[in-house]
Formats: C-alpha cells, structure tokens, sequence
C-alpha cells in the first residue's frame, strides 16, 4: 500500500486545526452577538420586574417615570430597549405645547433623526388613559402601527388620544416625580424650528442628557 506523503499529512492537519479554529472564533462572536442582543433588548431588562423606573435627565431637571409592563408589556420593552442602547441621550425634546403635551425621542442635539427600530404593535386598548402625567408613545396620525422612539408625556387628560373608533396611543407608564419640571418645561417660549420644521419647537434647547434604569432596591426606596 502507498505511504501517504509526510507533507500532504501535515497540510491536512493544518487545515484541520485553522477550520477548527475558525469555527471557534465564530462561535464566539455569535455568542457575543447573542448577549450583546440580550442585554440591549427591553424584555431583558429586570424581567422580573412588571413596573421599572427610569429617570429621565434634563438640562432643567429630573423626572422619574414609572412603566406598566403588566399592561403595556410591548411599549415598556421597546422604550428600555432604546434606553439601555443609550439612545436617548444627547437628544432634544421637540415639541412643547403648554397644556397639551411635550414630546421627545426623535432628534438628536444636532438636529439628526436618532437610528429608531422596528415599529411596535400599538396596545392603545390596554385600558390605561392619556391622563396628567401618563407617558405614551407617539405614532402617524394615519398609521396606528407606526410607533417606534418618540414618546410624549400628557399635561393634561388628553382623552381625544385615546381610542374610540379608532386606534389611540398607547400609554405605557406615569409620571410619579419631577411634576415641577414639566411645569417649567411647558412654560418655556416656542416657535417655528428651520432644522425640524415644526412650530412648536422650544426657542431655547431642551435637552435630555441622558435616561437611565433605577436599580429595583434603589426605586423601591
């Protein structure tokens, strides 16, 4: 019988050992992937836990929200997604309108769209309100599945945005700290932005510097 060749032997070793290796390397970038995903999906974020709070920083302030999982499980997950990513730090709240609402979510400092995800279903008929104080995602006017960063918080009870006879927005949480900023923030003078295009833009910037999730010790303090 012929002897294999020494050299082809050790090439076949080698090329056994590099596709080993490779196929290694791969599993652990997909690992990685994997609980990069986790740990940035909102349904990852204190599971557990159905009413998670998160502070929300402004340049004029604080305010603490608290989110309804058990009855708005879609939009909750989907805002601390957008929070652990940090996707709403550096961005502006663009809208005010005193006694209606302010809103935020969709632009960054320098006026870009911030990178948004998929759309989420809308769970308007939850059974949660846009009463004083509620957090609620904002969607088209004429796309009720079109919700996907921008979320506003009610001054006011705003039952036209609720559902009726057709989709409303869905509430996801409350305000349960930081009224007196709200306040503030609706007082401040707006008008028409060039960058945006709308008109009711604060004058002067509003900016969230960051959101971050309270620890459930900490939140239950």
């Amino acid at each position: 019988m012929a002897k294999i060749p020494q050299l082809f032997v050790y090439r076949t070793i080698y090329k056994g050992n590099h596709v080993i290796r490779t196929l290694l390397v791969l599993l652990s970038i997909f690992i990685s992937l994997q609980v990069f995903a986790a740990n940035t999906q909102g349904q990852y974020i204190q599971p557990s836990n159905l009413s998670p709070k998160v502070r929300i920083e402004t340049n004029m302030g604080n305010i603490i929200i608290e989110l309804d999982r058990y009855r708005s499980k879609i939009a909750a997950n989907n805002f601390l997604g957008y929070i652990t990513r940090g996707q709403y730090d550096k961005t502006l709240i663009h809208r005010v309108e005193e006694g209606y609402l302010i809103q935020a979510g969709g632009f960054m400092t320098n006026y870009t769209e911030i990178e948004s995800d998929e759309p989420i279903f809308n769970e308007s008929g939850n059974g949660l309100t846009n009463s004083e104080g509620t957090i609620a995602m904002a969607k088209q006017l004429n796309d009720a599945h079109s919700a996907t960063s921008q979320f506003f918080i009610n001054l006011n009870d705003n039952t036209n945005l609720d559902p009726g006879s057709s989709w409303g927005y869905a509430v996801f949480g409350e305000v349960i700290e930081g009224y007196e900023v709200l306040e503030a923030i609706a007082q401040v003078e707006v008008g028409y932005s060039e960058q945006l295009g709308y008109t009711t833009v604060p004058k002067k910037m509003i900016t969230i510097i960051r959101v971050v999730i309270l620890d459930e010790e900490k939140a239950d303090e």
